[in-house]
């Protein structure tokens, strides 16, 4: 996977948000989720360096990390699919919407794709269960899908 993401300049980017939180009381939730933004994702460079300029052991931050669902490894590609799984999606066919787009992109679940295009997440109930089976692409909702519908869909990205 491309690590450009780690540059200088956003190293520096993330020295400024710590300098600006590091002696606010719970100041890593903030900092991280700036990091978050700044890069993309907390991957193990980076929460090595909130670690050394907070001051904060580095298990903590993974643990975190690992624990809220909103931070990521890994650097999320530029069209994030998301496939509910929740029961009216699952009764409704969804898992073969999952199996699908991930024939169609070579992404697997919780993976992103090695060109930085696709990744595809298995979401669970996002509040469209009349819509059901959903399927979303960013913040782009497609519902009532079938699985001929999904390389249109697709296309479109």
């Amino acid at each position: 996977m491309d690590k450009s993401y780690l540059s200088n300049e956003n190293f520096a980017r993330l020295d400024e948000v710590i300098e600006e939180h590091k002696e606010k009381r719970g100041a890593l939730m903030p900092v991280l989720h700036e990091a978050q933004k700044i890069f993309g994702c907390l991957s193990l460079e980076v929460q090595k360096k909130i670690s050394e300029k907070m001051s904060v052991p580095l298990s903590e931050i993974y643990g975190v990390v690992t624990f809220y669902s909103q931070f990521t490894l890994e650097p999320k590609g530029k069209y994030t699919i998301g496939v509910c799984l929740g029961t009216a999606c699952y009764v409704r066919g969804s898992q073969a919407i999952v199996d699908k787009v991930t024939e169609l992109t070579g992404v697997a679940v919780g993976k992103t794709s090695s060109d930085g295009k696709f990744s595809l997440e298995a979401t669970r109930c996002i509040g469209a269960c009349g819509l059901a089976p959903v399927l979303t692409v960013n913040e782009e909702v497609y519902g009532r899908l079938t699985v001929e519908d999904i390389p249109g869909i697709l296309a479109k990205y």
